[in-house]
């Protein structure tokens, strides 16, 4: 598959007027028997009144509300992320019991107190944990009208933060605290701690919505599948698969999709992970690395840097054989124009491969998969792809299909094969080191090319600019054969949405889920109008 010209140009070409209203999250069910079997008298009994009790659910502007997130800031900011084992002791109970999904049972607040000491305060890195406030619910537990005691229920998330500064998602699970009264204060009597997943696990994923407005969105514009990812405040929220990946296949939250020119955006990290790393330069030029023979007696070879290829400023066509020969040619000068090119990537790979003397796929293992939790990524079609969950390239309409191809060698511009989950990280992640403010990082949030050009371009992105307010999007499109696909970021409100479509047609689904999901997402489609 070759990709073609995307950029947000391209997609608006085709939109149909009616809105659909995409549901909001739901709530996750935490006391299915499926997740864990309970024995113990006590959590049985726990269990029992957490749902006899569901009618006493306490509002978060409530004082109650209020005294237990204040006692769960203790327990995690201060005990569990800082290690103030001072404050983390005067908020357990001395007969604490935990129980875990995964390491089994902990009684006693001295055994729970060297467990801390041992697996969270003692190892190399330094774990995080992150509560999701709007799945948190507080429970009053009363007694002759009084409050003795609380259940807190709702779904964290756990992080590793290296020495290098680096910071990724471990793993979300579900809880549930049980917090004893004593005097004015409430300490924590028992824990349960389930339903662990890591970002890897292919059976699980972050909350997922209810999808079935989703499922009239692709029945009216025939597109068999639609994965759909949200971020707010920088952090992946939701993701949503629907649709069928081929007849009479029910898509699941880990297909994997195609994702065509979504690949760019991958190899754009991986080299400034190596800029950052102080083993490769922005502005070298390539040919001290590679010069690709057909270009290897024009003087523009001698100026190509990576800069050029990032920002869409290579000189290239898009593909070589656009030319009659089938050679690579410099159309103009490099620095001087803007012109996408997937030659320019292509001709990066090969700089990379030969400078560290690896395969370019290898590189984005090590540098951005494994460090972000990718785990369901490849640049090429090997073992760890499921053929079973592979999102089927449909034509217009979604009736007919295109034959598969599984390549077997890496391309710096196409074909990455990834899931929903795997490039909404990716996006969070890249709109976090945007909100940081980092030299490097920040020029993708940075206008490169010449401001009289019809295309905004920045280090690896295309930028729509002048929203409201000074503010702007930043985005990447693919488009091949039955594929299409859409990132755009708002950095400065922290919203993004990726979107991915196995259909010729899937590009007209963009305009209704950007308005629905975006703050300045109708500014954004009358852009395009």
């Amino acid at each position: 598959m070759y990709s073609h010209r995307s950029t947000y140009l391209f997609f608006i070409t085709i939109r149909e007027q009616d809105p659909v209203w995409l549901s909001e999250l739901h709530q996750l069910s935490y006391f299915s028997s499926s997740i864990i079997m309970f024995r113990n008298i006590s959590l049985s009994f726990i269990l029992f009144i957490s749902v006899q009790v569901a009618h006493t659910q306490v509002k978060s502007d409530t004082g109650l509300f209020q005294q237990i997130m204040k006692a769960d800031s203790l327990l995690f900011d201060a005990g569990f992320n800082n290690c103030d084992i001072q404050a983390l002791s005067g908020v357990v109970s001395d007969s604490i019991t935990f129980y875990h999904d995964q390491s089994g049972i902990t009684q006693g607040k001295n055994a729970f107190m060297e467990t801390t000491r041992k697996n969270i305060c003692g190892i190399s890195y330094r774990p995080l944990r992150k509560l999701l406030p709007e799945y948190t619910e507080v429970y009053a537990l009363k007694r002759n009208g009084k409050v003795y005691a609380a259940i807190q229920k709702g779904i964290h998330e756990f992080y590793a933060r290296e020495r290098a500064g680096d910071t990724y998602l471990t793993s979300t699970a579900l809880f549930t605290h049980l917090w004893l009264k004593q005097d004015e204060d409430f300490v924590l009597q028992t824990v349960l701690s389930y339903d662990h997943f890591s970002p890897g696990d292919k059976t699980k994923e972050v909350p997922v919505s209810k999808n079935e407005p989703l499922q009239e969105l692709i029945k009216k514009h025939g597109v068999p599948t639609l994965g759909l990812a949200l971020i707010k405040d920088g952090e992946l929220k939701s993701v949503q698969v629907a649709g069928e990946i081929y007849k009479g296949e029910q898509a699941p939250v880990d297909a994997v999709f195609n994702v065509a020119s979504l690949t760019k955006p991958i190899i754009t990290l991986t080299t400034l992970r190596l800029v950052e790393n102080g083993s490769w330069s922005l502005d070298q030029p390539l040919a001290d690395y590679y010069t690709d023979p057909d270009v290897k007696n024009d003087p523009s070879s001698e100026l190509l840097t990576t800069r050029h290829i990032l920002t869409h400023q290579s000189g290239f066509q898009n593909w070589r054989w656009e030319n009659e020969d089938n050679e690579l040619k410099f159309i103009f000068k490099p620095g001087t124009d803007t012109g996408y090119s997937g030659e320019g990537f292509e001709y990066l790979k090969h700089a990379l491969e030969a400078k560290f003397d690896q395969p370019l796929e290898k590189l984005v293992d090590s540098l951005v998969f494994k460090p972000l939790g990718m785990h369901n990524s490849s640049l090429v079609w090997n073992e760890s792809i499921d053929d079973e969950k592979f999102a089927r390239w449909h034509k217009a309409g979604g009736t007919d299909t295109y034959p598969t191809e599984k390549h077997a060698t890496a391309s710096a511009a196409d074909n990455l094969l990834t899931t929903i989950y795997d490039y909404g990280l990716f996006t969070s992640y890249i709109m976090r080191k945007i909100a940081e403010g980092d030299s490097l990082y920040s020029q993708m949030a940075k206008q490169a090319n010449n401001s009289q050009e019809a295309v905004a371009m920045t280090l690896g992105w295309e930028m729509l600019p002048g929203l409201k307010d000074d503010q702007f999007a930043l985005l990447h499109t693919g488009g091949d054969i039955g594929v299409n696909t859409l990132v755009m970021m708002l950095p400065e409100t922290g919203e993004g949405i990726v979107i991915f479509t196995n259909s010729d047609s899937g590009n007209q689904l963009y305009f209704d889920l950007i308005e629905q999901h975006l703050s300045l997402g109708k500014e954004i489609n009358g852009t395009a109008e």
